[in-house]
């Protein structure tokens, strides 16, 4: 019986080394091929962008309000509002977001309810973004009485990647060394002041990356906003948070759908325009996520 056993486990194992033999050096191929697909396809769609977008680009476009005509067409109200939706997202999401992962990473207790938060959290994370928009026109517009404002907006994006921001600040404060925390009560510090001196800067690196890629999407979405402002014909810049706006992905969607050619070089010039703002977004994201890394690395 003994023998048998043996024979059968160097059979099976024989049989794992040949599988690894012959699919180990595939692997990474498959890797790279499917990596090149997807930066391929990407390359093909920003030069066919900026191929038509870029005899548009200009400061008249850049200054210039939505027109009927392509020609005396321009960004600006849309620029403008899509400065002002980010900003108040991003001022309205993050640190209600933060605070969140915090208490439920640290001060939390692990029972049904905490695990009833974190599923459903988790759920929030892939809702369509259209469900969102459709929340924020019942409860914003509506119920509260903001109207079809720059704050219903911010507010409805930060439904929207709060789920986000708050599972990725979680796993960045999960992933600070359980030794920072030890070190700083055996120092006498209270609970709240090793949250804030030894785990919150060594997680914020993380949160910060978390918290561009949840502002990336917030920016780039169309469907909520066309729930929150609708397709509107905006000739003014927003001076508050209660008044109407548009963003670059409703104004994209508009040019796109007239039957004109010449909008459809207005729409790619719109795209570059957005391209450029989230680039901007992200590279101050990145900036000051680099000096938390370098205040660590010190």
């Amino acid at each position: 019986m003994g023998e048998v056993l043996v024979l059968t486990g160097k059979k099976s194992h024989s049989k794992r080394s040949i599988t690894r033999v012959l699919i180990g050096p595939l692997v990474l191929p498959t890797l790279i091929f499917a990596t090149l697909i997807g930066m391929v396809g990407l390359g093909i769609l920003l030069v066919q962008t900026f191929t038509v977008g870029l005899p548009w680009l200009d400061l008249d476009f850049l200054n210039n309000f939505p027109s009927r005509h392509p020609e005396e067409a321009g960004i600006r109200a849309a620029l403008f509002g899509t400065l002002w939706i980010a900003g108040l997202t991003a001022l309205f999401s993050f640190p209600l977001a933060i605070g969140a992962a915090i208490y439920l990473e640290e001060y939390a207790p692990q029972n049904k309810f905490t695990r009833f938060i974190d599923v459903n959290i988790s759920n929030l994370a892939g809702v369509p973004s259209i469900v969102y928009g459709l929340l924020g026109l019942a409860v914003f517009v509506q119920i509260l009485a903001l109207g079809r404002s720059v704050l219903a907006g911010a507010l409805t994006l930060t439904l929207l990647i709060m789920p986000i921001i708050i599972i990725t600040a979680r796993e960045a404060i999960a992933a600070v060394p359980r030794h920072y925390r030890l070190a700083a009560y055996a120092l006498g510090a209270t609970q709240w002041q090793v949250v804030r001196r030894a785990v919150l800067p060594s997680a914020m690196p993380g949160i910060l990356t978390g918290t561009i890629l949840a502002m990336s999407r917030a920016i780039g979405e169309a469907a909520p906003m066309l729930a929150i402002a609708a397709l509107v014909y905006v000739t003014f810049i927003p001076t508050g948070p209660l008044d109407r706006f548009t963003v670059l992905p409703i104004q994209i969607f508009n040019w796109v759908s007239r039957p004109q050619a010449e909008f459809a070089g207005l729409a790619a010039a719109g795209i570059i325009v957005l391209l450029l703002v989230l680039i901007g977004m992200n590279s101050i994201a990145i900036l000051i996520r680099n000096k938390y890394q370098r205040r660590l690395a010190e």
